[in-house]
């Protein structure tokens, strides 16, 4: 199996796991963090909802940086309901999808950059990039899941039954 076609496989389970989470994202919620250290709830969602941007930046540009000198100037509406989040889900992954499509797994060996105030703080190849982008998504996917178990919200079934949601994936 090539690279490519792995990643694209993997693209669409995630996708189908943080589509069930974000289902679940309840309204007024947005602001709200379990603790004065954690991010907001609605930040958080964000997140599991457009990681898959970050697959086609990996693929589309040799670097990002993420606190540019002069300033990101991307001003980002937040996603205040499950459905603009489910939107936002589709959007990403749609675009990460025709990168992996027009890509291919020479290319992803390349090198991949990402920067900080202009400064290198990870160098590694495109595909243990988009690797870790994988496992990143799991992360805040996990922790989003903590949030709504705390809101009182459905904790999905993502990996295998949870106690509001018993199917097997």
């Amino acid at each position: 199996m090539k690279q490519t076609e792995f990643f694209l496989a993997e693209l669409n389970k995630e996708v189908e796991r943080s589509r069930r989470a974000l289902e679940q994202v309840p309204e007024g919620k947005y602001d709200w963090k379990p603790h004065e250290k954690s991010m907001i709830f609605g930040y958080l969602s964000d997140m599991v909802a457009t990681i898959p941007m970050w697959i086609t930046m990996i693929i589309t540009r040799d670097e990002l940086d993420v606190a540019p000198a002069e300033g990101s100037g991307v001003k980002q509406e937040p996603k205040k309901t499950s459905e603009a989040l489910l939107k936002a889900l589709e959007e990403s992954a749609a675009g990460a999808r025709d990168a992996l499509k027009n890509t291919n797994d020479e290319f992803l060996k390349t090198p991949w950059r990402l920067l900080a105030h202009g400064n290198v703080v990870m160098e590694s190849s495109r595909e243990d990039t988009i690797q870790d982008t994988f496992s990143h998504w799991s992360h805040h996917r996990g922790q989003m899941t903590v949030y709504l178990r705390l809101l009182g919200a459905k904790v999905p079934a993502l990996f295998g039954p949870s106690a509001d949601d018993q199917r097997f994936l």
